[in-house]
C-alpha cells in the first residue's frame, strides 16, 4: 500500500489525524507529496515518527503535579471532617447534621483514595499527608468545640476546594480520564459547599445562600482571601450586568459564574492550616 493511501485510510477512520501532524488546510496534499519523496527503506521509520507525533501522550509530569496538589487539598478536608466526627455530639448535633458531615467525610476519604491510586497508576508517587493545624495558628481556636466555627471553616475549605479544581482544570485538558475524574470531584465539592452553606443558614450562623454573592463569605475578613475575585461580572470579555437589556444586577451576575483560583492563591489560603 502506498504511503498516501495509508494516510487516506487512517483519515477515514480518524478525521482528526491529518490535523494532528500538519496544518489542516494542506495536510492531505503534503502527505501525497511526501509519499513520493520517502524511500522504501526509510518508510517504516517515517511512518513511526508520524504516528508518534499524532498520538503521543502528553508528559505526565504536569498532570502528576496537579494530582498531588489535589491530593494535598483532599488530605486537608478528609482529616478535618474525620477529626470533627470523633468529637461526636459535643461538636455536631445528632441526626441530619451528623449524617451530612459523615457523608461528606466519606466522600473526601474516597477522593483521597482515588487520587492516590490514580497517581500510582500513572507512574507517580503520592505525596505524604502533611500535619495540619485546623486552628490556623489560633485564628479558629475553637474549631472543634464550637459548631458555628466548625461550619465556617468547613465552608471556607469547600468553597476554596471548588475554586482550586476549577483553577487548574484547564491544565488537565490532555489528561483524558484524569480530567474527567477531576471534574467529577469538582462538582461534588460544589455540592458539599452548597450543603454546608445551607447548614450555616439554617442554624443562623451566617446570612449565606447556597452560592456566592459578590465576594461575600458570610464569615468575615478572616477568610476573605478565599472569596476575593468572586465579584467578577465579566465573562470572556462580556459584561454580564444588564446584558441584552435584562435587569441583571452585579450581585446576580457574580452569582451566575464562579471563578477559579491559581495554585499560589490556594497555597496562600491553606498554608496557615499546615504545621510548619
Amino acid at each position: 500500500m502506498q504511503f498516501n493511501n495509508i494516510i487516506k485510510e487512517i483519515a477515514a477512520t480518524d478525521p482528526e489525524f491529518p490535523g494532528r501532524v500538519h496544518s489542516r488546510r494542506s495536510a492531505m496534499r503534503e502527505f501525497a507529496g511526501l509519499g513520493a519523496r520517502i524511500s522504501l527503506a526509510a518508510m517504516p521509520l517515517f511512518i513511526g515518527s508520524v504516528f508518534k507525533k499524532a498520538y503521543a501522550q502528553p508528559s505526565m509530569g504536569p498532570v502528576l503535579e496537579i494530582l498531588n496538589y489535589a491530593l494535598t487539598l483532599e488530605y486537608l478536608e478528609s482529616e478535618f471532617y474525620a477529626t470533627a466526627i470523633t468529637k461526636g455530639t459535643a461538636l455536631i448535633p445528632a441526626g441530619p447534621a451528623t449524617n451530612a458531615i459523615q457523608t461528606i467525610s466519606n466522600h473526601e476519604a474516597a477522593h483521597v483514595s482515588f487520587l492516590k491510586m490514580a497517581i500510582t497508576a500513572s507512574g507517580g508517587v503520592p505525596v505524604s499527608k502533611p500535619n495540619f493545624d485546623f486552628t490556623a495558628k489560633g485564628t479558629f481556636g475553637d474549631v472543634f468545640t464550637n459548631y458555628a466555627t466548625f461550619l465556617a471553616v468547613a465552608q471556607t475549605f469547600e468553597d476554596t476546594g471548588v475554586r482550586a479544581y476549577k483553577g487548574r482544570a484547564a491544565e488537565l485538558v490532555k489528561g483524558g480520564d484524569l480530567l474527567t475524574a477531576a471534574l467529577n470531584i469538582h462538582s461534588v465539592e460544589a455540592r458539599h459547599a452548597a450543603h454546608i452553606r445551607q447548614m450555616r443558614k439554617n442554624n443562623g450562623f451566617g446570612d449565606v445562600k447556597p452560592w456566592i454573592t459578590g465576594k461575600d463569605s458570610g464569615i468575615g475578613s478572616v477568610v476573605q482571601a478565599s472569596y476575593d475575585g468572586e465579584d467578577n461580572t465579566s465573562q470572556a470579555g462580556v459584561n454580564i450586568v444588564n446584558i441584552n437589556g435584562q435587569a441583571i444586577s452585579a450581585a446576580a451576575a457574580s452569582e451566575a459564574f464562579d471563578e477559579g483560583l491559581s495554585k499560589d492563591q490556594v497555597l496562600a489560603i491553606v498554608s496557615p492550616f499546615f504545621v510548619s
